[in-house]
């Protein structure tokens, strides 16, 4: 069926008013029409994710529904008596996606467990293995612009969901028709039957005392710590200033624009704290307050960035350097308190910075390479579970500011990590050092590997082929040399039979002294990453590698 064709039989059948009126005002429009019906979101081991509006291609209530209802048949094949949790973030239509998917799941005979606010991602994990469900889901577009939502899928094991369990969901949804074949029970009548209930604060206490277990600061170290921390108009919220104050970070300031949800996020339109643009009205409260930290969680709180005081002004911890730092301390922390398990094992994933093989060495630390995607993470803490050595797990992390220190749940966890950050900083400050300082040190012990993210945006259909024909490229033509430095290997992650692991887009390049680079499409936004990791003796050399391989690859995107 042509895209037009779509687009029409979507004029006779959506009835929500919302919808209706955008598919009126693109009436005649066929690249309007084009790029809303030329595809259907792909559901994938990270759910939906996509742009609100009408359309396959959007995130609306009916692409909603019918996610929904194909997931329900897949739960009600694989589980006696199926359940489900559900959480969402402030995302525009979060509430009512999330809403949505409890009256379809509950048309289903499903059973649902809904938390009545807000609530950040990582508390959904906890809550999927606290009442024992049989999946979870999460409505939010994680760190993406304002304009996008999704639909994150968990399984009973509190991990988003594996490939196969991600291929077998998109066959049942394939056979749905969104305005013929979605069951919905009416919210408030599955309330009243108690198919639908909320979930209790008991669960939330549950979590945040999980978090508070993985403390590793010993006691009588001061918390005098002037912190400013802005939750992005999202749900940290609710969780991150009670943690910390619970814990004596009590001198806390949270930016009034960005102190309350919003979707819109009107001083924040791209809510990633991997950019010092998301960062900008959160630095300006540390510089009026002269606070020592700023911390700034993403929308739905699985994420966390920082920067610190320094005689220069704030300095951005970026995500590779804040999960070195942590590793180091986490392990000093533990080997000083007697908590360090035997053969302790961390993990990260493959594009995130080889500063923490060397971190783990030192500390006789199993480090695990996984691909990139938290849920791999979450897998590895299942694994040692399966055979009762969850406690060996002490840290993992990925470069784009996702950390996690404990078992209790199956993904980055920015309340976690906020309390693991605010705990560093207080231990360090009591020793006259910033953490700055520390990172010094370690480059000085370990080597530079000062890392850069490059992202390319590839808009629309014509957007989207030209992404995958420049990785096409790079696999039909290998590059001999990148950048001047010679290619000594490059690993190809479809190719499982080599990597050892699940296909995944990936290209890893191992470059002539020592330096890396990788280059992936964006699972989430239509985007090409590419990871630039430089080994050098100094700082200097380091950025010297770094701005030669950005030239190469800003030209090879066509930019």
């Amino acid at each position: 069926m042509s895209f037009q064709s779509i687009y029409e039989r979507w004029v006779g059948e959506a009835h929500d008013g919302e919808i209706a009126a955008e598919l009126a005002s693109i009436a005649g429009d066929g690249a309007a029409i084009e790029d809303r019906f030329y595809r259907e979101l792909a559901f994938g081991t990270g759910g939906l994710r996509g742009v609100l509006g009408a359309g396959t291609n959007r995130m609306n209530v009916y692409t909603v529904g019918k996610a929904t209802q194909g997931l329900s048949v897949y739960l009600n094949e694989s589980f006696k008596e199926p359940s489900v949790a559900i959480a969402y973030d402030s995302r525009i239509h979060s509430d009512l996606f999330a809403k949505t998917a409890a009256e379809v799941f509950a048309g289903n005979g499903i059973r649902v467990h809904i938390y009545p606010r807000l609530m950040p991602t990582p508390s959904l994990s906890f809550a999927v293995r606290d009442l024992k469900c049989s999946g979870g889901v999460v409505i939010t577009a994680s760190h993406n612009p304002a304009k996008y939502n999704g639909y994150k899928v968990y399984g009973p094991d509190g991990c988003q969901i594996t490939s196969a369990a991600a291929k077998a969901i998109q066959a049942a949804i394939d056979g749905v028709d969104p305005f013929v074949d979605v069951k919905r029970l009416e919210f408030d009548k599955a309330l009243a039957a108690g198919i639908i209930s909320y979930i209790g604060e008991d669960t939330v206490e549950r979590y945040l005392a999980a978090v508070d277990g993985a403390s590793v600061l010993p006691a009588g170290v001061a918390k005098d710590v002037a912190i400013v921390y802005t939750p992005l108009n999202g749900a940290g919220i609710s969780c991150v200033p009670r943690c910390l104050k619970e814990h004596g970070f009590t001198n806390i300031t949270i930016p009034t624009e960005q102190g309350t949800p919003d979707g819109n996020f009107p001083t924040c339109p791209y809510p990633n704290p991997e950019i010092r643009e998301a960062l900008e009205v959160g630095l300006a409260w540390a510089e009026k307050t002269g606070s020592d930290l700023l911390l700034a969680t993403d929308p739905d709180c699985d994420r966390v960035g920082a920067a610190v005081k320094t005689e220069k002004g704030y300095t951005l911890i970026t995500g590779n350097e804040m999960g070195a730092l942590l590793l180091d301390f986490i392990c000093k922390m533990r080997m000083a308190n007697g908590t360090m398990p035997a053969h302790p094992v961390a993990v990260k994933t493959i594009v995130t910075t080889p500063l923490a093989g060397r971190i783990a060495a030192r500390y006789g630390v199993e480090l695990r390479d996984v691909l990139t995607g938290f849920k791999y993470i979450g897998e590895q803490i299942g694994l040692l579970e399966k055979t009762g050595e969850a406690e060996r797990y002490i840290f993992g992390f990925e470069e784009s500011y996702g950390y996690l220190s404990g078992s209790f749940v199956r993904d980055k966890d920015g309340v976690n990590a906020s309390l693991l950050i605010c705990e560093m900083f207080a231990w360090y400050k009591a020793q006259g050092k910033s953490l700055v300082d520390v990172l010094e040190e370690m480059y000085q012990r370990y080597g530079y590997f000062q890392s850069k993210l490059l992202s390319f945006a590839f808009e629309g259909s014509s957007g989207m082929a030209k992404m995958h024909g420049l990785m096409d490229g790079l696999r039909s033509t290998p590059p001999e040399e990148i950048a001047g430095l010679t290619v000594e290997k490059c690993v190809d992650y479809l190719d499982e039979g080599a990597t050892g692991l699940p296909r995944s887009n990936v290209l890893r390049y191992f470059l002539a002294g020592g330096h890396e680079a990788a280059v992936r499409p964006s699972g989430t936004e239509p985007k090409l990453k590419v990871y630039l990791t430089p080994a050098g003796k100094s700082q200097e050399e380091s950025a010297a590698v770094v701005e030669k391989l950005d030239r190469y690859f800003t030209q090879w995107a066509g930019r």
